[in-house]
């Protein structure tokens, strides 16, 4: 009530700003703006590793595969046949096939992308996923051919990368800043590192793409016209307010985005089973939602929902429980006179703040003592990673194939080798990943990633909390986006611009 009370406030604050004389934006020069909350980082695919720079880099690139709404892999610019079990046949099809320089796309340039990923001297940080690649052979410029050390029927979903010109990689070329690639936008201009200017190729469109860190600040950019269109990084208040506001068309979509509080198994508290169970009992996920959230979100038990092809039906949820979690504290050792003392790291973000403030005060109800430690975003990723931390909480973004687990659970992935950032070891989990990754059969290699998912549920090195929507603010005069479920910006393919008095877009939440 109180933050509902604050925004208000704001509000009637920024009203002369809002709708005073100097309230007209530059909306009308043709060019769409796009208020994101942090920009992106490196343009290079190769390279990337923050959700914005893979975000626009799928707007700068094409790749050979995409995901379906299962997270299956289907044709992006090539086909494929699996000749054996360890030997696949690509081929290009007609489409996406030109660089933005004007010379085309060979299967030359699918090898030396994937070749210098490869390459252990350029330390690509998506090489790990792509080490069963043996050999890459091209027989002709429309065919590439990878052979396998080892069979994997999923082969072909970890072929995301975004190709660039062999050229280009020749003569070693920075693309970081310098994109060149066959996607359906090309970079124009990027004058500083919150702002840059992308041209759709197909009609010119220019897109300017806008970082504004400030929440509010992007909402209020919105409302006078500085920039059109906005999509998630919003608190509930925002939205709410958004809805209310005359010619903003809101649009909400479930997401598939996994949000979690991850926990430091090498520390003598949280690296204790009874410790997380503990808290996921003490935590009730519903309420955070609907207070915190508007009920724009779903309770999630998995990396990935039910729905996907790996996904598990009927994971059995750990309930608010609070006498539970008292109960469990007390055979840990821990009660009113030995409290548990932890702390959480969390980004210095104001709506995660509040939401760790939240759980600090859940915790607190079953004699857990939370303290919060925010930071920066580079300062608390840069802990994160070195595993500098008792709790943290965090998303996982644009997730399609179940290799993640081997990415962030697997022993052998504790940085620098992968994101198990926990150190979670059990030799039980190694097996399982172990073997999905070599099971021949795609329905044999699900049911070993469920079995999987059960052990992590039963494990807790994460305690799951939601998917958190989508959502999609515009102004009037901005049409055809497709808000997408993992929060890609591939929409901006099919936006229009239209005549500010045609039509805005309707709320479909």
């Amino acid at each position: 009530m109180r933050a509902r009370l604050v925004w208000v406030l704001l509000a009637l604050l920024l009203v002369p700003l809002l709708t005073g004389c100097g309230a007209s934006g530059p909306e009308d020069d043709g060019i769409l703006r796009f208020g994101l909350a942090e920009p992106p980082r490196n343009l290079d695919p190769r390279f990337a590793t923050d959700a914005t720079s893979e975000r626009v880099n799928r707007l700068l690139y094409r790749r050979l595969v995409e995901f379906d709404a299962h997270g299956l892999p289907v044709p992006g610019i090539a086909t494929w046949e699996r000749i054996t079990p360890t030997r696949y046949r690509f081929r290009l099809g007609e489409e996406g096939r030109r660089f933005s320089d004007g010379s085309c796309l060979t299967a030359a340039d699918v090898a030396a992308t994937y070749g210098y990923i490869l390459d252990p001297d350029t330390a690509s940080p998506h090489r790990a996923q792509l080490s069963l690649i043996a050999s890459i052979q091209t027989p002709d410029a429309d065919t590439i051919e990878f052979s396998l050390n080892d069979p994997d029927p999923l082969f072909p979903a970890y072929l995301a990368e975004g190709i660039l010109p062999a050229r280009v990689i020749r003569e070693g070329r920075t693309l970081s800043d310098a994109p060149l690639g066959s996607g359906p936008f090309v970079l124009r201009d990027w004058p500083e590192p919150g702002r840059l200017r992308l041209e759709r190729r197909s009609d010119g469109l220019q897109v300017e793409l806008l970082a504004v860190k400030d929440p509010s600040v992007r909402v209020m950019k919105l409302l006078r016209g500085e920039i059109q269109m906005l999509q998630n990084d919003l608190s509930p208040e925002l939205y709410a307010y958004l809805r209310e506001q005359e010619g903003i068309g809101i649009e909400v979509r479930p997401g598939t985005n996994f949000s979690y509080l991850a926990f430091n198994q090498e520390d003598p508290a949280t690296g204790r089973l009874a410790v997380r169970k503990a808290i996921a009992h003490a935590l009730d996920r519903e309420t955070l939602l609907h207070y915190l959230f508007r009920d724009l979100g779903r309770t999630a038990e998995s990396i990935f929902p039910p729905d996907h092809w790996v996904g598990v039906q009927g994971l059995e949820p750990y309930a608010y429980a609070p006498e539970r979690a008292v109960a469990l504290l007390k055979d840990a050792g821990f009660d009113a006179a030995h409290p548990l003392r932890l702390t959480l790291k969390t980004s210095s973000d104001p709506f995660r703040l509040r939401l760790a403030t939240a759980i600090q005060s859940q915790l607190a109800a079953v004699g857990i003592q939370l303290s919060i430690r925010s930071y920066d975003w580079g300062t608390f990723f840069g802990d994160v990673k070195a595993g500098r931390f008792q709790l943290h909480g965090l998303t996982w973004v644009g997730v399609h194939t179940p290799d993640i687990f081997r990415y962030v659970f697997h022993s052998r992935s504790i940085p620098p080798n992968g994101a198990n950032r926990g150190r979670y070891r059990n030799p039980e989990a190694d097996r399982l990943i172990d073997q999905a990754a070599s099971e021949p059969d795609l329905e044999h290699q699900a049911r070993l990633y469920r079995a999987l998912q059960r052990l992590l549920h039963e494990e807790l090195p994460y305690v799951p909390l939601w998917y958190e929507a989508q959502i999609l603010a515009v102004r009037r005069g901005v049409e055809g986006y497709r808000l997408a479920a993992d929060g890609n910006y591939d929409g901006l393919e099919q936006v229009r611009l239209v005549p500010a008095n045609h039509s805005v877009t309707t709320d479909s939440d």
